[in-house]
Formats: C-alpha cells, structure tokens, sequence
C-alpha cells in the first residue's frame, strides 16, 4: 500500500512528543506572586524570565493539560524572525523606527534562544543555519527579488538576500527550482524537547506547574480551577488558541489549524542526494504556507496550512487530522522531492495556533485587572514567545529595558466578526490563498487575488 493511502491509519501523535513527568492536579489553595495560565512556550518562558531576575518570586503555572500539549509541542521547529504582518504594515501602524527596532529584535530573538539553551544546558536540537525560501516558478522568482528590494529600501539591506538558481539548487535539492530567498535568521529547534527542557529548568528555580487543571475563572488577584484555586498579584494568561474558548475571548483571537507529517530516518547517503544534508528550515514562496525542516535524527518534517475554520472557532481533536489536507500535504512533499515516493511517513498530526483579527501579536498588561497576556503569534510564535516572555518579565517588575517599547507592546487588535461572517471570511482567505497559487501555475503571472489578500491581512 502506498505511503498516501496509509496516511489515514496514522493516529493523532505529534513527532516531538515524550513521555512528561507526572505532575499533579491543583487541590485546594495557594498563594503566589504570578500566576501563569498555560504551560507552553510563553508561559515557561515568562516564569523562566521573572525567576533568573528574582529568585524569591512564587510563580505558579496551569495548564489544562499538560506541559506542551498545545502549540508548542506541535508546530514545525521554526525559531524564525518572521513578523507575522509585513514591516510596511508595522511601519503604518505605528513608525518607520518601530519596525526597524521590531525586526532587529525578532533577529536577536533567535540568537537569545540558542543563548539560553547554552547557558542552562537545555539539549533541544538547536541549530541556526537560516532559513531558505525556494522560488520554483517565475511569479515565485519576482517576488523573491521584490523582497531583497523592498527590505533594502525599508533600511535593512542585510535581511535577506537573493540565490540564483545555481546557489539554491546547492542549498536544497527540491526539483523545478530557479532561485531563492534566504535568511541567517532562523534556528531549528525539537519542539518537544525545548519546552520538557524549560519545564524542568523553571521547576528547578522554584516555580511550581499543575496538570491537568482546568481554569474557570480569573478575576483581579484569584484565579479559580475545577478543583482549586491561586491566590496571586499577578495572572499571566499564555493560552494562545485556546483563548477562543473562554467566554471573553470567543472572539479575540480564531483557532487555525496547521497540519503536520514526519517521515521514517532518512539515511544520511540518501539525505545527502536530495540536498537535505543540513539543518537549514525550508519552503518555497507559494502563498498557501508550507515548511520544512531536517531532525536532527534525520526524518524531513514537512507541514503546512490549509485545514478548514471550524464553525464558532470550535476546537476539538479530531480538528488536528484532516485526512484532505495531510494528503495535499503528502502530494507537496513529492512535489518538493519524487525521489520520496518509497519513504515511509511515520507520524501526523495537527494543532491550533492563534490569529488575531489584524494578524498581529500583542504582549499587555492590565494592572487595574492584575492581569497580563501574551499571543497570538499567527504560526510564528517559538522564536516571538521568548521576546514576549521577556517583556512580561520587564512589565510585571516594572523593569525598562527598550524591548518594552515594540510595536506589539499593549497593541490591541479588533474583535473577529460574529458567525457566519467569520466563517465565509477566514475559509475564504485560505480558499483564495490556494487560487493564488493555481493563478500562478496556469498564467505564469504573479496573482492579483494574492495582492488582494495581502491587502486585506496585511500578512506576508
């Protein structure tokens, strides 16, 4: 049977999945300094942040679940510097300085993880070759040159630079490849074994995580669980999707589904044949997202957008297996690299990430609520969850540091639309995301309902 007819067969079980250490339920009441409302990458990171600045704070961390349940034990290894809005769209917001000072920030970012993970001796697979960007068609190729030309205008001549096709076919062997986009500004990173790594490091510098404990509620200094609750100066809500599903934010932010395949090891020989000897992450300039990247083990992780809006931002498991879409997904690979036809596809899964109605994170702070919050990363939240979790640091302890001033400091975005217009609105951006690319491969003209969607998102 092939490895496509199988794919339905495969359970919901995300790659960087582990076994993770039993904590226990919250009973009862206790007291803290911050109390943080999801144990993924922002909350870790923020209890990780305040902890290293003063070890005296109790920090208390929920989850409803367990540790990298969410997003952070499911998305593709990406800690990238990509904004999920343009700089254009920053600089129309709020300044020209702004988006420089944002971009300059996220490139740092990446950096400051790998830093981390040094200095704390957290193993997490990390590797920062960059990021390349295939153009395999000529619409992809101009767009890739406009890139290089709009960010040496902006004032950042740096940020990425064109590969001819000689140059990008040495980076990646994918077929009908004519030249690329690259950036030294990405890292790779095992989801599963950064966020394990940062659970057990916070834990050690005192803080205190609950599983499965639910919450209920969150009211200025209280936060009320199913079967307990934290008495606490401070809450910290890092929920990220599931922010749609508390009854104050069913509109705040949607639930859009990413989907995922891994294949079996690949042998280095063959590895090395496709051009996929290296740590590099990877897609091509299409405009209904993909990306991949090579394990350190040597599987090819491969995923990309496309499953469908639930109704009512509804989030449930069997949202994360979209058999339509993991076989798009499988046929892309191919398309990619034929010569994977025989490789055996081991994992699959899915997981919700968080979109806010302009597309653009926010990290805020409430002190008459005592209430902060951090997210709505759009997909790009392993590398901009640690600057989030920095800046809660900073805006919890009243610390200055020039971070605090970034565009998406206090931004607040618009409420999404009630049903039914949220539903026609969010399947038709990805329904006209993949005519985009259909336009292109039948005209061999960039597509006009691409620059249409752009407008309207002011996404990239």
């Amino acid at each position: 049977m092939s490895a496509k007819l199988d794919l339905p067969l495969l359970p919901n079980k995300p790659l960087w999945f582990s076994h993770c250490p039993a904590r226990e339920r919250l009973e009862g009441t206790v007291d803290a300094d911050v109390v943080i409302v999801g144990a993924g990458y922002t909350g870790l990171w923020s209890a990780y942040y305040l902890l290293k600045s003063d070890p005296s704070l109790r920090v208390v961390l929920l989850d409803r679940q367990e540790v990298g349940f969410g997003a952070s034990g499911r998305n593709g290894g990406w800690a990238s510097a990509i904004f999920p809005i343009s700089l254009q769209r920053v600089a129309q917001l709020y300044s020209h300085d702004a988006a420089l000072h944002l971009q300059a920030a996220m490139n740092e970012t990446v950096d400051e993880i790998g830093r981390v993970l040094s200095l704390e001796g957290i193993e997490a697979d990390y590797a920062k070759q960059g990021f390349v960007s295939l153009a395999r068609s000529g619409p992809q190729m101009a767009r890739a040159q406009a890139t290089v030309a709009a960010s040496t205008r902006f004032g950042l001549p740096e940020q990425w630079r064109v590969l001819d096709a000689t140059q990008a076919r040495a980076s990646l062997g994918a077929q009908d490849t004519v030249g690329a986009l690259y950036t030294e500004h990405c890292a790779l990173i095992h989801p599963g074994k950064l966020v394990h790594g940062l659970a057990a490091r916070v834990e050690r510098l005192g803080a205190k995580i609950y599983h499965h404990s639910t919450v209920t509620s969150m009211t200025p200094g209280l936060v009320h669980t199913d079967r307990g609750s934290v008495r606490a100066g401070m809450t910290v809500r890092a929920t990220e999707a599931f922010t749609s599903q508390q009854p104050d934010g069913s509109r705040a932010v949607i639930p859009l589904y990413s989907l995922v395949l891994a294949t079996e090891p690949l042998p280095p020989e063959r590895l090395a044949s496709l051009g996929l000897d290296h740590r590099m992450a990877f897609n091509d300039m299409r405009h209904l997202r993909v990306y991949g990247q090579v394990t350190a083990d040597g599987r090819l992780v491969f995923g990309g957008r496309g499953a469908p809006y639930r109704w009512g931002s509804k989030m449930s498991a069997a949202a994360d297996l979209v058999d339509r879409t993991h076989a798009r997904l499988y046929d892309t690979l191919l398309d990619f690299f034929p010569a994977l036809h025989d490789a055996r596809i081991s994992h699959r899964w899915g997981g919700a990430l968080a979109v806010s109605r302009d597309w653009c994170p926010s990290v805020s702070i409430d002190r008459s609520q005592r209430l902060a919050w951090a997210g709505n990363y759009v997909g790009d939240g392993v590398a901009t969850s640690n600057l989030a979790g920095r800046i809660l640091r900073n805006l919890i302890l009243e610390r200055d540091e020039p971070i605090n001033g970034l565009p998406l400091v206090n931004h607040r975005s618009p409420v999404w639309e009630r049903e039914p217009l949220r539903w026609f609105g969010v399947n038709g951006g990805l329904a006209a995301a993949s005519l985009s690319d259909l336009e292109e491969r039948l005209t061999h003209q960039p597509s006009r309902t691409a620059k249409l969607l752009e407008k309207l998102t002011g996404a990239h």
